[in-house]
């Protein structure tokens, strides 16, 4: 088969099977948006992972995660609203 008969063929099944465009719905923004494990945790704060790491054995988060084993859960939306809280310290 030529390099010619190659696209030729590729661009009639491309045809072939052109479907109507999909409609996307809302997505419910009440629902609790989640990220899983460290990596997540790391994603939500733009930090490292040995930080991330860090945050989660402090326990400033802890409301906000769900861990069964070794995979952690947890809900982004509350995680960043728990350490935004100030708790503890100096008077």
């Amino acid at each position: 088969m030529t390099g010619e008969e190659f696209i030729y063929l590729s661009k009639k099944a491309g045809h072939d099977n052109e479907t109507e465009p999909k409609v996307i719905t809302t997505i419910d923004v009440s629902s609790p948006k989640y990220v899983y494990g460290l990596s997540g945790i790391a994603s939500i704060f733009g930090c490292s992972i040995p930080t991330a790491n860090r945050i989660k054995k402090s326990g400033k988060i802890d409301r906000a995660i769900k861990q069964i084993g070794r995979k952690i859960i947890v809900d982004a939306e509350l995680a960043l609203e728990l350490a935004g809280k100030k708790t503890g310290g100096r008077k």
